[in-house]
């Protein structure tokens, strides 16, 4: 790791009170320690209020600068953004894998999900399309376009280290804004090896510093919530948090990108091909530990294709492979600290006091390979949908099962619930799938068929309804929250008619 660590530009043990007006940190120091052996990777000095003014203020001037570069321009510089992330894909994905704790398959996937949004927002930069419209006046014409916000402040979450953030930051990038990431205080190395590659591309390029900013620590994430000269935040975490971060922002008359929790179901039809189910469900519970806003939280299965369902999933879950996520010959990694296990004992506790039924035993594991107290069983609960620990969002392996008996029951309870991210249908009947498509059907803004709930791809928009926040981000016309809309009107005639026939004589 220590080879990883250097190549990524991270080869201090403290990696230092600045690293130029792009980054400004000399506050208090935080350590970042692996959930895979609870060994210490590097601390950190985190940004003082003063060091974020600085920040802030160096953010503002390069604004002047990046907004004026055209947009196609922008893009090649976010294209060339890809080809060091493509280079250093390997490293950066071993370093996700390590400090937060998921497989490596899935670190390099991360990766991957940065360099494929890098080249999405390279066509983006000659797509920024606004719209003609007839006016109501002769010899006028309007049309609207759209102008950078300014600066974008992006906090992130432990779970995804580094690919939201570059949703972000990609789009507003060659939209003409200028981004301050505040990283997850849990997973910081990530961001920083992130900072020192996209600087060393901004550096070639005479781009001023300022267009890609980091502040560390977790006061920064209030500061930029409270910042008049932040007009639009991203903000991914808990729906607790986001609540704080959205009535902070929105008194302030700011914008908002809210990705909060999840609580996804499977519908398992009479009509379903189960061995696909089999893979979208094990992998959408086990996955990253269950520690993605996408993972499937609950299986609501057809009565007569419960008992089947219920029999093929022990015996996957009996065949998991728990341990170091750097070997790919196990399926699931560790949490990623000790609060996250004692979060996930308490809901198993929960769930048998309502009165749920174990079928798959849980637990956490101890001695050799599970040292750092991380790693934990993924269990499997018979409940009912409306158990309190049900309606909640645990960040762990745990997986809800549940019976229905007609395709509008299963419908009611995957929408009974306050979260509304993604959800899944597996059937091969069509009026199902129609029907859970259709306006009546799931309320949740990711609506799949035949595949899990967990995962997404980058051309389409990613978000969701009721607690998840509504904040959409990624692919499609994502693009627009990152740019002021502007309705414009030219009078090319000699005469100046009013609108709605309205006669004012002087």
């Amino acid at each position: 790791m220590k080879t990883i660590l250097k190549q990524l530009g991270l080869n201090e043990t403290n990696l230092g009170s600045s690293t130029g007006s792009n980054w400004f940190a000399n506050g208090k120091e935080i350590t970042s320690h692996t959930p895979v052996d609870g060994s210490l990777i590097g601390s950190i000095t985190t940004s003082s209020s003063e060091d974020y003014e600085k920040v802030i203020a160096t953010a503002s001037e390069a604004f002047k600068t990046w907004r004026l570069v055209p947009a196609p321009k922008r893009g090649e510089i976010v294209r060339q953004v890809g080809e060091a992330l493509r280079e250093n894909k390997e490293a950066l994905g071993k370093l996700v894998s390590y400090e937060m704790g998921k497989s490596l398959q899935e670190g390099l996937g991360e990766v991957q999900e940065m360099i494929d949004i890098c080249d999405f927002a390279v066509g983006l930069s000659r797509q920024l399309y606004g719209l003609t419209m007839h006016s109501e006046r002769p010899m006028h014409r309007m049309y609207e376009q759209y102008h950078p916000l300014g600066i974008v402040g992006i906090i992130s979450a432990f779970n995804f280290p580094v690919a939201v953030w570059s949703w972000n930051a990609a789009l507003a990038w060659v939209c003409g804004d200028v981004c301050v990431w505040k990283p997850s205080s849990k997973t910081p190395l990530c961001a920083i090896a992130c900072q020192n590659i996209i600087t060393e591309v901004f550096k070639k390029n005479n781009i001023p510093e300022g267009v890609s900013c980091l502040v560390t620590g977790n006061a920064s994430g209030d500061l930029l919530n409270n910042d008049k000269r932040v007009p639009l935040v991203s903000f991914t975490g808990s729906t607790r948090i986001g609540r704080h971060v959205s009535k902070t922002v929105a008194e302030r008359f700011g914008k908002t990108i809210l990705e909060l929790g999840g609580n996804n179901a499977i519908i398992v039809s009479e009509h379903a091909d189960l061995n696909m189910v089999l893979v979208g469900a094990v992998f959408g519970a086990v996955g990253t530990a269950g520690q993605r806003c996408t993972s499937t939280r609950r299986l609501i299965v057809h009565e007569s294709v419960y008992d089947k369902t219920i029999e093929t999933l022990q015996k996957a879950y009996a065949q998991l492979q728990i341990g170091n996520p750097l070997e790919v010959s196990n399926h699931v990694g560790p949490l990623i600290d000790t609060k996250a296990v004692e979060d996930y004992l308490n809901a198993i506790e929960k769930a048998k006091i309502e009165g749920g039924k174990i079928i798959v035993e849980g637990g956490v594991l101890s001695g050799e390979g599970y040292e750092s107290g991380c790693y934990v069983k993924p269990c499997i609960i018979e409940a009912k949908n409306e158990f309190d620990i049900v309606q909640e969002e645990t960040f762990a392996p745990i997986l809800y099962v549940m019976k229905y008996s007609t395709i509008d029951e299963a419908i009611e309870m995957q929408n009974n619930v306050p979260q509304g991210l993604s959800s899944s249908i597996f059937t091969t009947n069509m009026r199902e799938m129609e029907l859970f498509l259709s306006q009546t059907g799931s309320d949740c803004g990711i609506a799949n068929v035949n595949i899990g709930t967990s995962g997404a791809e980058i051309g389409g928009a990613f978000g969701g309804e009721k607690e998840t926040g509504g904040g959409r981000e990624s692919g499609s016309d994502a693009w627009k929250v990152y740019m002021r809309r502007q309705t414009n009107t030219i009078n090319y005639g000699t005469e100046l008619p009013l609108a709605q026939g309205i006669n004012f004589n002087l």
